[in-house]
């Protein structure tokens, strides 16, 4: 397969001796699948150590896959992850390298989170993308759903210069998908059509457009029910459709096989999973180096991930049988997913 066409100087430079990975802008992925029912899976790598069997699940099922870090997870700083864009797409090429990874796979900033109009927020955001672009991401999702409709339109339109003008992928995102147990409101059809028409006008065309259509971040608690509305999605679906626009569907951790089979039926082309590779990681991690986490979340009153940050060295650090648990229960979900995204041999779709 040649993927040459889809590899511009940008990514050409960061790959130097190693131009035989495939590493891929997004754009013209998403427009060559948009009416073809196929997702493709977008993993938020918060532990390195699920990567290898990922992609070896992506490589048998020759399907093309994506992996994403969001600005909460790994921002200048390292986010909560301790992973800056740099260390994070230096990652990614290693294990391709090591492994011989074949598949297409493009690297997606995830959440680029503005959540007012100040300049401090949206400058701060411009530089993260900046930083981004040089790191070798492929792939952007500007957030700014925060926001009232006209400023999330001009915020996004402001920070999508950089990522149009060098032919990567933009995501947008209005309706704001919470966390589980919070609630917000569903994304109507007249608020993502008034949305895109509005990018549109202003000469910004994303190929995909996240909602809010019931699904959370995070693990669902004890009782929770999953509640996807995709009577909605399609609605929204096919009201922006002519505009080349498709779905991204973020939240999918805990959402039964059975549901998320339907979803590229509902005009669903990029599907996020994110807490179930945290989950993955953490029942491979060595017990004490668990027990530790766990206490220090609980002594600070935090979620167990901001402790990724804290211990990432031990946890880079692990003998090679859990590093190798880990990899084969990545392995195995992915195959699951893939699978249910029906995404297997999407790679020859290019």
């Amino acid at each position: 397969m040649d993927f040459a066409k889809y590899k511009n100087d940008l990514i050409l430079k960061k790959l130097g001796s190693r131009s035989s990975i495939n590493l891929i802008s997004s754009k013209e992925m998403f427009n060559r699948i948009k009416e073809i029912p196929v997702i493709i899976m977008a993993c938020n790598i918060r532990i390195k150590h699920v990567v290898p069997g990922i992609m070896k699940a992506s490589e048998e099922l020759n399907s093309i896959i994506g992996f994403e870090l969001a600005k909460s997870e790994g921002d200048l700083s390292g986010g909560y992850t301790g992973q800056t864009p740099e260390d994070f797409v230096n990652m990614l090429l290693d294990y391709a390298d090591k492994y011989k990874f074949s598949m297409p796979f493009f690297i997606h900033a995830d959440h680029i989170t503005v959540k007012d109009t100040s300049e401090k927020n949206v400058e701060g955001a411009k530089k993260l993308i900046y930083a981004q672009i040089k790191a070798g991401f492929t792939s952007f999702a500007i957030d700014a759903s925060f926001n009232e409709i006209p400023d999330n339109i001009k915020i996004t339109t402001y920070l999508s210069k950089e990522i149009v003008d060098n032919g990567f992928g933009l995501e947008t995102e209005v309706g704001e998908v919470k966390s589980t147990g919070q609630e917000a409101e569903i994304t109507t059809v007249e608020e993502a059509v008034e949305y895109i028409e509005g990018l549109k006008s202003n000469n910004v065309f994303p190929q995909l457009l996240a909602i809010n259509n019931g699904s959370k971040h995070g693990n669902y608690k004890p009782g929770e029910e999953v509640h996807i509305d995709l009577k909605r999605t399609l609605d929204i679906y096919n009201a922006i459709k002519k505009h080349n626009v498709c779905i991204a569907q973020h939240g999918i951790t805990g959402t039964p096989l059975n549901i998320i089979g339907q979803f590229a039926d509902c005009g669903i082309r990029k599907g996020n999973v994110g807490t179930e590779w945290q989950n993955i990681a953490h029942r491979g991690l060595p017990p004490e180096l668990m027990a530790k986490m766990k206490m220090w979340a609980e002594n600070n009153g935090k979620d167990i991930k901001f402790a990724t940050k804290e211990f990432k060295k031990e946890i880079d650090d692990i003998p090679s049988e859990y590093s190798q648990k880990i990899m084969d229960e990545a392995y195995i979900k992915t195959k699951e997913f893939i699978l249910a995204f029906r995404s297997k041999d999407s790679a020859n779709l290019l």
